[in-house]
């Protein structure tokens, strides 16, 4: 079966934790440690700007010894991350992932930001679907005896 985005939104939410980019690096990053996530989109009135994740952070602010209190989002974050839609394939993320070495993808419905997947995310779809082939497997072996 081939699993879509939009199945990792459906069981994961579709919700969205974003800040402004002239919000304080030091606060985007206890918003990431609050809700437990490696990432927040970056929002301007509304309109997707880019992405701020712990690499952002580690190799824009730590290792350039840069300030986390004076150092803004908009300073930081990534900007051309590729975007995938509800339709993409996980096998396309996957590969898409791997090739350009990020880990996460935001989603778009047309121009509209509508959530946010990460590798973990992408890597449990696959699970869930070699589980369920492996279960219709077994239950078609069981119903030839």
């Amino acid at each position: 079966m081939n699993r879509k985005v939009a199945d990792i939104l459906l069981r994961k939410g579709s919700n969205i934790t974003s800040v402004s980019p002239d919000t304080h690096v030091i606060d985007a990053l206890k918003i990431m440690a609050d809700q437990n996530i490696g990432s927040v989109m970056v929002m301007k009135d509304g309109v997707y700007m880019g992405v701020m994740t712990e690499r952002d952070y580690s190799r824009k602010v730590i290792l350039q010894g840069k300030s986390s209190t004076h150092s803004t989002v908009g300073e930081i974050m990534t900007t051309d991350i590729p975007r995938v839609t509800p339709n993409d394939l996980v096998d396309y993320c996957m590969q898409l992932m791997s090739e350009q070495n990020v880990r996460y993808l935001p989603v778009f419905e047309s121009e509209m930001v509508i959530g946010i997947i990460s590798i973990n995310d992408v890597v449990k779809e696959t699970i869930l679907a070699h589980q369920e082939t492996i279960s219709h497997l077994k239950d078609y072996l069981h119903s030839s005896l």
